[in-house]
C-alpha cells in the first residue's frame, strides 16, 4: 500500500511537470494530455522494452493511468497564479517519482535476474525516462544531461539494488528517504556535474 501512494504521487507530479511543460510551450488540449501522460509512463516502458517485459504491462496499471489523467486536467483548468504555486512544489514532488520510480525499476530487473549493469540501467530509465521523452518532444535539451545533478541519484539505487545491499522493506524506505533528500539538496544547492574530464587549455593543445 505504501508503495502503491508513492507511486501514485510520483505519476501524479510526473504528469504534472509534462502538462506545466506543455502549457509553458502553448501547446493544445491534446498536445498538454500527451506530454502529461508520456512524462508519467514514458520511463517504465522503455524499461520494459529494454529489460524484456511487455510493454502492455502499462494497462494493467488502470489505477495509475486515471491518476495522471486527473492531475494533466487539473493543471489544465488551473488559473495561473495556482500554477506558479504548483510550481513551488513540483521539486519535492518530482523527488518522490524520482525515487520511487527508480527503486521499482531496479526491482523489475532483479526480479528477472538481470545483471548488475540492467539492474543500473532499468533504476535510471524507469527515473528519468519520462523526463527525457518530455522534454525531447517539449523542444528542449533534456534537463538531466546538462543542468542538474539527477540521474545519479538513480544510479545510487540501482547499484545499492542490484549488489543486494537491501533486503528487507525498511532498508528499501531508508534508500527512498536518501534518494529524496539528496535530490533536494542538489536542487536546493545547484549541484552540477562537470562537463569534461580535461581543462579547455589542455584539451586545445592537442588540435594545434
Amino acid at each position: 500500500m505504501t508503495w502503491d501512494l508513492l507511486n501514485a504521487l510520483g505519476i501524479a507530479a510526473f504528469a504534472v511537470s509534462g502538462a506545466l511543460i506543455a502549457i509553458e510551450e502553448k501547446y493544445d488540449i491534446f498536445g498538454i494530455y500527451v506530454l502529461g501522460f508520456v512524462t508519467a509512463f514514458g520511463g517504465g516502458i522503455i524499461r520494459n522494452v529494454l529489460i524484456g517485459l511487455p510493454v502492455s504491462m502499462l494497462w494493467e496499471q488502470e489505477i495509475f493511468i486515471y491518476i495522471a489523467l486527473f492531475a494533466v486536467t487539473l493543471i489544465s483548468m488551473s488559473p495561473s497564479l495556482w500554477l506558479q504555486s504548483v510550481k513551488k512544489w513540483l521539486d519535492f514532488f518530482d523527488a518522490i517519482g524520482l525515487a520511487a520510480f527508480s527503486i521499482q525499476g531496479a526491482l523489475f530487473a532483479v526480479k528477472t535476474e538481470m545483471p548488475l549493469v540492467a539492474v543500473i540501467v532499468a533504476s535510471v530509465l524507469t527515473g528519468i525516462g519520462g523526463g527525457i521523452v518530455r522534454d525531447l518532444l517539449a523542444g528542449r535539451k533534456p534537463l538531466v544531461f546538462h543542468k542538474e545533478v539527477y540521474a545519479l541519484w538513480a544510479i545510487l539505487s540501482g547499484i545499492v539494488i542490484g549488489c543486494n545491499l537491501v533486503s528487507e522493506a525498511w532498508e528499501y524506505y531508508i534508500v527512498f528517504v536518501l534518494v529524496v533528500t539528496l535530490r533536494m539538496l542538489s536542487t536546493f544547492y545547484e549541484w552540477k556535474l562537470p562537463g569534461r574530464l580535461v581543462r579547455e587549455r589542455k584539451t586545445a593543445r592537442l588540435f594545434r
